[in-house]
Formats: C-alpha cells, structure tokens, sequence
C-alpha cells in the first residue's frame, strides 16, 4: 500500500461551511476517510512509513539495508551521545589515491590500494592537517 500523499482524495470543499450540504459532503468524507485507512495500513509497507516499536525505535526488520543520500551532500550520522557504536566489523570500499575526495577534512580515513605513484598498499589512511597518512603500525594480528 502505497503512503497517501497530498493528494485531489481529500476534498474540503463541501465540508468549510456551515451552510454545506452533509448529504455532498459524504463522498469526500469517505474519500478522506480511505486515506486514513492508507496511512494506517502503509505501516511497514514498501513505500510506506517505518513503524516504531514500544522503545520509539525503528526496528531491525525496516532499516533499509543501504542509506542512500539524496542529495551530493555528505550523508551524516549524529547520535544525541555524541558516540557512534559499530557492533560489528566496518568494510571499507578500497580506494586508489587518485579517487579520495577531492576536498578531504581532517579525521577522514580509507582504505588505500595504490598511492599516488600507483604502487600497491593496501593500507588503511587518515587525513589530517594538509595530507593523507598510513596508520603506521602495521604488525599482524595474533591468530590464536
């Protein structure tokens, strides 16, 4: 069921008067009355809205599995804590040098694959003040 938008299906006309006619009214009425009907069972549904469970959450089941901004902006993550938890492992797309953002700010980080030279990395980077930087370690991790 699709989310009812602003749409001809709810009809003022016959309704914004006292001396309006009640028997007119009906059809608009009921009109109106099956956008309601759409909205409440648009719950859930594709194309409708997410409905929140008893802790004012979205569940699980309706988050999309990709987050797409609509814009050529930024799409920006901003808990009210301040802190953004990953439970799980974070995957970032491999990059090479010449495709990292044109305009990089400082905290910024990939996963680099060839440097600017074209050699092969396969690096993880951050920008900061006026330049990309490996994360320097680069010890292996502990298998047992």
């Amino acid at each position: 069921m699709t989310w009812p938008a602003n749409t001809t299906n709810i009809v003022t006309t016959n309704l914004d008067s006292g001396t309006d006619s009640p028997a007119a009214a009906r059809v608009d009425i009921k009109a109106a009355l099956d956008e309601i009907k759409n909205i409440i069972n648009g719950r859930n549904e594709a194309s409708g809205v997410a409905g929140l469970d008893a802790s004012s959450k979205i569940s699980n089941t309706q988050l999309p599995d990709t987050l797409t901004s609509s814009s050529l902006t930024d799409l920006t993550i901003d808990p009210n804590t301040g802190v953004l938890v990953i439970q799980d492992v974070i995957q970032l797309t491999p990059v090479a040098y010449a495709s990292l953002p044109a305009s990089p700010s400082a905290g910024m980080i990939a996963f680099l694959t060839t440097d600017g030279a074209s050699v092969s990395k396969n690096k993880l980077i951050y920008y900061k003040a006026s330049a990309w930087y490996y994360v320097a370690d680069d010890t292996a991790v502990a298998t047992s």
